[in-house]
């Protein structure tokens, strides 16, 4: 089953079970891929997807910090709850470890050595670990990694 079809499905039971809050955010999910859709002239596919709500987590974990030094904490609440359900359609993070394991893997095929090495490194785990780490996490392992 595509992420597509399962976000459907899922709509259909919030509906079914009167969970307007789910509903609603996987409406905004849904909403999001169409407009990037349009935008790219193209159908998504799962990859697609998943970077599409992988922004939407990013701007609103921004949002709730926002909410938080405003001391909104009603939004703050609501906004956690519609994190929670974009991260359910999203794979499971990798551990550190495993991210750590990939990430000395790239270093010893690009034969990096140093901070200088930072580019090629980061092109080469991306692709890896594309959905599956967050961008800062990864780049700040792998600049552990190249340093003395």
């Amino acid at each position: 089953m595509s992420l597509e079809e399962k976000l459907v499905d899922e709509m259909k039971q919030a509906m079914k079970s009167s969970n307007k809050l789910r509903l609603s955010t996987i409406r905004m999910i849904r909403s999001a891929i169409k407009n990037k859709e349009i935008e790219q002239r193209k159908k998504l596919d799962d990859e697609g997807i998943f970077r599409v709500i992988q922004g939407m987590v990013r701007k609103s974990e921004e949002s709730i910090e926002q909410f938080k030094a405003g001391g909104r904490m009603d939004l703050v609440e609501k906004e956690q709850k519609e994190v929670e359900t974009m991260k359910s359609f999203l794979p499971q993070p990798l551990s550190r470890e495993e991210i750590l394991r990939i990430i000395d893997q790239s270093i010893e095929e690009t034969q990096a050595s140093s901070l200088k090495d930072l580019g090629k490194v980061m092109k080469s785990v991306m692709p890896r670990l594309e959905g599956k780490a967050d961008g800062k996490l990864i780049n700040q392992l792998v600049k552990e990694k190249l340093s003395p």
